[in-house]
């Protein structure tokens, strides 16, 4: 039976993935933040421990308590939970950065780097890296997550050249818009950090806050479920050859396109213009 590590499966995309991997015969390791969460997931038939991309500890207790009911194997690792913090840039704190780069940058970092010997020993093991088109290119008032996104596709890149012929394949899902909780769990972050009304942009924070707080009443343009991205993790960790990047939704790729084929400032044009 194959064995999968996945992290944020309390909702949206790793709640998905979980329970799609296991109706396919995988052994999977659903992990939360949230001893409250795993303990619905195990309700819910999966297997489920805590893991916090913030805390070394908690990285580190995961990873022993998923090879020590393997018996020391894994087949791939799915890192896939993150958080955002809306905000324009000039208003984000040294703290609002080092905090989310903890969790979607240093901890997907930390939890590869300790199952990268167990791929080794083996010859064989995937890597999958949750990213995003705004890994793709940048948007305004998401400079934060947009920046932990462009980090993780730089260093994933560099993983996947440094890994080559050792059967380590590192690869990247980058989703563009999917229904799930992300905005919502944006908004402690953004009360935590951002200082809107006496920021120089307090007026343009209206449509922000409109977006992020008004319970939203139909998808967004292009919106796809979590199962699409499902769809591609699939496909990542099963075919022979998996691809190195895997677009999920229309303006992933167009994002994709344009990056490839325009100039920094048409590019700029083109994102203003949505």
């Amino acid at each position: 039976m194959r064995s999968i590590l996945i992290t944020g499966c309390s909702s949206g995309i790793g709640h998905d993935a979980a329970h799609a991997l296991k109706a396919r015969g995988w052994r999977v390791f659903a992990t939360c933040r949230q001893q409250g969460d795993c303990d619905r997931l195990i309700g819910e038939g999966l297997e489920s421990f805590p893991l916090d991309y913030a805390s070394e500890d908690s990285i580190a207790a995961a990873v022993d308590e998923t090879l020590s009911r393997t018996g020391g194997k894994l087949d791939a690792l799915f890192n896939n939970g993150a958080f955002a913090c809306p905000g324009a840039v000039e208003d984000l704190p040294r703290g609002a950065l080092r905090e989310i780069f903890e969790t979607n940058l240093f901890g997907y970092h930390d939890l590869s780097r300790r199952l990268i010997p167990t791929f080794r020993a083996q010859g064989a093991g995937r890597i999958v890296q949750c990213s995003s088109v705004l890994g793709i290119v940048g948007a305004k008032w998401r400079g934060a997550y947009v920046s932990t996104k462009f980090a993780l596709e730089g260093l994933s890149d560099v993983l996947r050249l440094e890994m080559a012929g050792t059967g380590v394949e590192v690869i990247l899902i980058e989703p563009g818009p999917i229904g799930t909780r992300i905005r919502q769990n944006a908004i402690p972050h953004f009360e935590k950090w951002i200082d809107w009304e006496s920021s120089a942009r307090r007026e343009e924070y209206t449509a922000l806050l409109d977006r992020l707080y008004k319970p939203q009443v139909k998808k967004d343009r292009f919106e796809l479920p979590p199962s699409a991205v499902t769809e591609k993790l699939i496909h990542a960790l099963e075919s022979p050859r998996p691809r190195a990047r895997y677009y999920v939704t229309t303006p992933t790729h167009i994002a994709g396109l344009l990056r490839r084929l325009l100039p920094t400032r048409l590019l700029d044009l083109a994102i203003a213009k949505g």
